[in-house]
């Protein structure tokens, strides 16, 4: 390396200092008129001097989401967020989360459900799903707890996972989420905004293929290869149903964000 040396330290670091450096230490006496005196054993290189190891503070890491991906500009979608997130999240600023997902009401769908089983085998495959089901809830109570630490409005929207939207008995339910989150994006007063599910695929993917076709005007084409992109494979329900629901808005009009096109 021209012109400079490496310094070397008990804590294998390396240091690069310019030459000139040492070369002025060796030179100068000391201030108190002796003689310099140097220590070699603290490198291999003649003529280095020690010096005190200085501790730093570690950066704080940040680890978005699974899945997340820019919709638009002040829009974000993710994955579930988990606790290695939170700092991440926090370097948004968000205003507004919306979840569109089905933890929370699942477990008393389930309680409701338990009694009527009777059979042991049943019973073990419940011991199984109330395990999971408890760890499930433990992360989304956590979750919120976070949330309630921040000044972030959080929207959970109950969206069940469907792979037939049309025949669903949640169909009605289902449509109500979408409308509402819609009409949330529809204001730019909440944003930055994160949309997310529980993996970022197939419930956020329909809400953000009618965000597309609704109030940017995309083709079918664009908007099913943007889908299949995050989903990793086709869900023709899903499509279908970008494709030919046509819900009614309400918006204000002063509060419009710059990227609806229709």
């Amino acid at each position: 390396m021209y012109g400079c040396s490496i310094r070397y330290t008990r804590a294998n670091y390396y240091h690069i200092i310019p030459k000139s450096t040492i070369s002025m230490s060796l030179n100068e006496p000391a201030q108190d008129g002796s003689e310099p005196v140097f220590d070699e054993s603290s490198g291999p290189e003649r003529g280095v001097v020690p010096f005190r190891k200085s501790l730093s503070v570690p950066r704080p890491l940040f680890v978005p989401p699974l899945n997340f991906s820019l919709v638009e500009d002040g829009i974000y979608r993710s994955g579930f967020p988990m606790p290695i997130n939170y700092p991440f999240l926090d370097q948004l600023n968000l205003k507004t989360i919306i979840y569109l997902g089905d933890i929370g009401y699942e477990k008393k769908k389930k309680k409701d459900d338990k009694k009527d089983k009777k059979d042991d085998k049943k019973d073990k495959k419940d011991k199984k799903d109330k395990k999971k089901e408890h760890s499930t809830h433990e992360i989304f109570e956590n979750y919120k707890a976070w949330v309630a630490t921040t000044d972030i409005q959080f929207h959970h929207l109950v969206m069940h996972s469907s792979q037939e939207p049309f025949i669903s008995n949640t169909h009605e339910e289902t449509q109500k989420a979408l409308i509402t989150a819609l009409q949330l994006m529809l204001n730019r007063q909440n944003f930055p905004m994160l949309i997310h599910s529980n993996k970022g695929k197939h419930r956020i993917g329909i809400l953000v293929g009618l965000v597309r076709k609704m109030l940017q005007g995309w083709c079918m084409s664009g908007i099913f290869e943007e889908y299949e992109k995050f989903a990793m494979g086709k869900s023709e329900f899903d499509l279908e149903f970008i494709e030919l629901w046509q819900p009614e808005l309400t918006y204000d009009v002063n509060w419009l964000p710059e990227f609806v096109r229709v």
